[in-house]
């Protein structure tokens, strides 16, 4: 993949180059690191996918920092977060209200999470609905049941190790797997993903997160019991979230503003960044 700083990605540049601060807390037992853009607003908590990390927003939060005071986090057993021995959404919940705490990012805030960190973020709206404002799930969120697929986790094996960053680099893939034209992200994200350990470099995330993570409950009627606004705005193209389950949601939480990102999948702010940025942009305006 080329790393090259072209004039058509220039945005892109000037975006990762805007530096956040960096911080962490400990939230039952383990460290979870935290970045922020701003200090000032109403505030926007940008919450990642499974396996993925804070660094996955930095070409997105910036654009949001002079109206909103901006946070991401890495969740445990992700990023530069630590690993836990099990896993549970209750844990998880808790997190996301420590770091907003942490943050002082107050009632008006808006959680804005993508996939599995989009389930996450619904739970939490339910549980604490008077400390978030809104949610807006990407591509993420209560499926029709004609979409809900049988899930074998991995096999256990042991970590996988590469013998360069680069080597690393060119065995990054996004899962569920899609095809990317933005190389120059993917290049971005897969380099940030990754971190030295004693024989060689491996990925940051915890490759047993899923044979150690409990299953979710209760998740269609936290997302009905929603008190909060909410909104969806999925990919076009997604092979993980159709637009059956986009209409199955709008059903059951009528209230619901849903939005399709054109000539997008799943991993939709890596397709179309700059059209997803504009859409986000709309949504938080209309609120």
């Amino acid at each position: 993949m080329n790393l090259s700083k072209g004039s058509e990605n220039e945005w892109f540049w000037n975006a990762v180059e805007t530096k956040p601060d960096r911080d962490s807390l400990e939230v039952k037992g383990a460290n979870v690191n935290f970045f922020s853009w701003s200090e000032e607003g109403p505030g926007l908590f940008f919450v990642h996918g499974h396996n993925a990390h804070a660094g996955w927003w930095d070409f997105i939060a910036p654009s949001f920092r002079s109206k909103y005071k901006v946070v991401a986090s890495d969740l445990s057993g992700m990023g530069d977060s630590d690993h836990r021995d099990a896993y549970d959404s209750e844990t998880y919940i808790d997190e996301l209200v420590k770091v907003a705490q942490k943050n002082e990012l107050g009632a008006d805030t808006v959680i804005v999470a993508h996939s599995f960190g989009g389930v996450l973020a619904l739970k939490a709206a339910a549980a604490f609905p008077e400390r978030f404002k809104g949610l807006i799930l990407l591509d993420s969120g209560v499926k029709h049941p004609d979409d809900i697929r049988q899930f074998d986790p991995p096999r256990l094996g042991r970590q996988k190790l590469y013998p360069s960053v680069d080597v690393a680099v060119s065995r990054f893939r996004l899962q569920p797997p899609q095809h990317c034209e933005n190389s120059f992200i993917l290049n971005y994200i897969a380099r940030n993903s990754i971190e030295y350990v004693e024989d060689g470099f491996a990925w940051k995330f915890d490759d047993e997160h899923l044979q150690r993570m409990a299953p979710f409950d209760d998740l269609e009627e936290d997302f009905t019991n929603l008190k909060t606004k909410c909104a969806l705005i999925y990919g076009e193209n997604s092979k993980s979230f159709s637009k059956k389950s986009a209409e199955h949601m709008k059903a059951l939480l009528p209230a619901l503003e849903v939005r399709e990102l054109k000539d997008s999948q799943h991993h939709l702010f890596l397709d179309q960044p700059l059209n997803f940025i504009e859409l986000l942009t709309e949504t938080l305006s209309n609120w």
